[in-house]
């Protein structure tokens, strides 16, 4: 005979393994002809790019290269300063065991410390410090026996909710715009190029998924009259992702990284530089599904045997945005005559605390100001930490929950009045949180009939530590609803240790055929 059974198909995407790694990008830097001696650097800076990414079976390779720029005093009679930029490659094969070929990975880099050491006038020694963070997701289908269509298979089963994986894709953005700068200022260099993704957003509409932000572009350039001048501008980014059956209230995981950057002024008459970006966009979109998980399964009368195999997958997956507003006073006595060109600010968060359904971040912002003075270089740099904290509210069992928060700097002005800095700063907090599961999966099952089946068909049995309905019913070839029906039980989930119970057992009496699992 025949017993049909239900699957369903869920799609799960698992997080194989998280890994930071730490790599030392070094190289040489030779000063062009056309530039004079270097006397000493001043402020150093760089812009990470993953050209390649390869993933081996234990090994992921990673290529890229940081365009790094230092600003720096010339020895010359006027002591100007000046700036140099270069491109430092490298390449990386980092050892992850549980890695195997084709399984996706998510990569994101930080820049840690640049040091710049001045080896003689015409040539600096760079050691950056590149923090690589990998997150490996691998993609499985699996079928799940949802129920077993025979009413004489008791099954223990749950109802429980996953997310499941309902596509994947990537695709890449460009940019390739003149960013201008004011008709009075004739550039002559650049001095500090910083580039960063802010705003970022999805929207899911036909079928796609419209993934968007903002390329802001920070420059810090010198002048043909000897001026040290900033321009700030944000250039939309735009990628399409094609994504079948998906729909709004479906969640998308999106993650961006920079392949290539190209800053190079225009001619002095265009007074405008050329910025040219190419982004990789990726993107992970899940369903809720709510899913009836058989955790156990018997046959009064019969044997049966099956494997149960733990699947793990994620649930609760949530992604939440919200704004820190920092608005600080800070006392720096070095800016008390000095005029502020630019502040470098690096998130960092410290410490993470989950209480109470919230969430309590503590951090610092690592600022770099770059400021003129009346020294005799006429321009210097102050770094200095501000604590911060934030706090996320209303998150059901967070404690059970993982969280992965990246932080963005949105906006930020400064005024100085006489060394006193009153800062306004917005952080844009993103949250991916997501909770890991196992649910177990049968199959290869197979029954037949007992054969020393006893004749008896009431017994009597003591409670004992650890029991439930479910397990005695199983023990002695019993069913739940019958122990419940003969001993009047009104709460089957609350057992009586050394109560006496009734087990109705009987033998199962099937036509002597063989028993297929459809």
């Amino acid at each position: 005979m025949d017993i049909n059974i239900t699957k369903e198909t869920l799609n799960v995407n698992k997080i194989v393994c998280e890994k930071k790694e730490m790599i030392d990008v070094q190289g040489d830097m030779i000063v062009p002809d056309s530039k004079p001696d270097i006397l000493n650097t001043i402020n150093t800076s760089g812009n990470v790019c993953i050209y390649k990414k390869e993933v081996m079976d234990g090994k992921i390779r990673i290529d890229g290269n940081i365009l790094t720029y230092i600003m720096y005093l010339a020895d010359d009679e006027k002591d100007n300063v000046r700036g140099l930029n270069t491109e430092l490659d490298f390449s990386e094969t980092i050892n992850v065991p549980e890695v195997e070929a084709g399984m996706n990975v998510d990569i994101s880099t930080k820049i840690k410390v640049i040091d710049c050491k001045v080896l003689n006038g015409r040539k600096i020694g760079i050691r950056i410090s590149l923090e690589i963070n990998l997150k490996i997701y691998a993609k499985e289908s699996i079928n799940i026996t949802t129920n077993m269509n025979d009413e004489n298979i008791q099954t223990l089963s749950k109802s429980t909710k996953v997310n499941s994986l309902l596509g994947d894709g990537n695709t890449r953005a460009y940019i390739k715009e003149n960013v201008s700068i004011p008709s009075t200022d004739n550039l002559v260099e650049i001095l500090n190029a910083q580039i960063c993704l802010v705003d970022k957003d999805i929207k899911i509409s036909y079928n796609k998924v419209l993934a968007k932000s903002e390329i802001e572009v920070k420059l810090l350039y010198l002048t043909e009259d000897n001026r040290i001048c900033t321009c700030r501008t944000r250039l939309p980014l735009v990628g399409f992702i094609d994504m079948p059956n998906i729909k709004e209230e479906n969640i998308c995981e999106t993650s961006y990284m920079i392949e290539n950057m190209i800053i190079k002024p225009n001619t002095i008459e265009e007074h405008s530089v050329y910025v040219e970006l190419g982004v990789e966009i990726s993107c992970m979109v899940y369903e809720e599904k709510e899913i009836r998980i058989i955790e156990d399964m018997y046959c009064p009368g019969e044997k049966m045997q099956f494997n149960t195999t733990m699947v793990n997958t994620i649930s609760n997956k949530q992604c939440m945005k919200y704004t820190c507003n920092i608005r600080e006073k800070i006392n720096v006595p070095e800016l008390e005559n000095g005029t502020i060109v630019d502040v470098e600010i690096n998130p960092i968060i410290n410490k993470e605390n989950k209480l109470n359904g919230k969430i309590i971040y503590e951090g610092e912002l690592e600022l770099n100001f770059i400021f003129t003075d009346r020294s005799t270089i006429g321009i210097n740099t102050k770094r200095i930490n501000m604590p911060f904290e934030q706090t996320l509210n209303g998150i059901e069992n967070i404690e059970d929950n993982r969280m992965d928060t990246s932080i963005e700097v949105n906006a930020q002005e400064f005024t100085n009045q006489g060394g006193v800095i009153s800062s306004n700063i917005d952080l844009n907090f993103e949250t991916d949180m997501y909770k890991n599961s196992a649910i177990p999966v049968i199959d290869d099952i197979t029954m037949e009939e007992e054969e020393n089946a006893e004749d008896y068909s009431v017994i009597i049995y003591v409670v004992k530590p650890g029991d439930t309905l479910w397990k005695i019913a199983k023990r002695f070839g019993s069913t739940v609803d019958d122990i419940v029906r003969v001993n009047g039980i009104e709460r089957p989930d609350k057992l009586n240790v050394a109560e006496k119970i009734y087990i109705p057992k009987y033998v199962l009496k099937r036509a002597k055929e063989p028993i297929t699992i459809a």
